[in-house]
């Protein structure tokens, strides 16, 4: 006699539209100060008002969408101010994850970064910018969940979605057979276990790319 499997558990309504909204403006899918409306939210994702108002809730609470006075829902245009802020922000974090890390790096874990690196170039070639984002964030990430620290990886994450859409922008910005010598130079230090050079390629990589886009 066979046993019956648990049923997994249903995602809430509001979950499921605040983990897909998060994913697509932190990818870049969506330019910034583009709006977005509750009833449209609802009906793309076949949910209610209140799922949608919860989902929407939660990120204007992360700082991934703008709610004005009036009630416009968009996703933020950066100021130069607010660019230098996220970008001081990651050279303050990401460094210190990627030092965290280094111990419990490995040659499988290497090669998969490289991966990564090659399909980043190739999403450049193909003018593909939330394929570029969000290859570029997985490198990243990778990197970071062997450090083993929490905390500060969801801190790093909620300046990524703040800064999603505004990295479509950055793409048309990079030179294309340069765009992967970074993480290049990264792939360097990690594979040297050299420290130091981690945190400096590290701090260039993360700084390098938003400065860009301050007029």
């Amino acid at each position: 006699m066979s046993k019956e499997r648990p049923s997994e558990p249903t995602i809430p309504a509001h979950e499921r539209v605040y983990r897909a909204l998060r994913a697509r403006v932190m990818h870049g899918e969506m330019e910034p100060g583009a709006a977005l409306t509750l009833r449209g939210i609802g009906a793309e994702f076949e949910v209610s008002m209140t799922p949608a108002r919860e989902a929407v809730r939660r990120l204007v609470a992360e700082g991934a969408l703008n709610l004005s006075a009036s009630g416009r829902v968009s996703t933020p245009e950066l100021s130069n101010d607010r660019i230098e802020e996220l970008a001081c922000l990651r050279a303050m974090l990401e460094p210190e994850l990627a030092s965290r890390a280094l111990p419990r790096v490995h040659p499988v874990l290497i090669e998969r970064l490289q991966n990564i690196n090659a399909v980043i170039a190739e999403k450049i070639v193909k003018a593909d910018a939330t394929g570029y984002v969000r290859s570029n964030l997985e490198f990243h990430r990778t990197l970071y969940l062997r450090a083993q620290s929490p905390a500060m990886l969801a801190l790093v994450e909620t300046v990524w979605l703040q800064s999603g859409p505004t990295m479509r922008s950055l793409y048309s910005r990079l030179p294309r057979k340069q765009a992967s010598e970074k993480h290049r130079s990264i792939l360097a230090a990690l594979r040297a276990g050299d420290e130091p050079a981690l945190r400096v390629a590290i701090h260039a990589d993360v700084t390098s790319g938003l400065r860009m886009l301050l007029t």
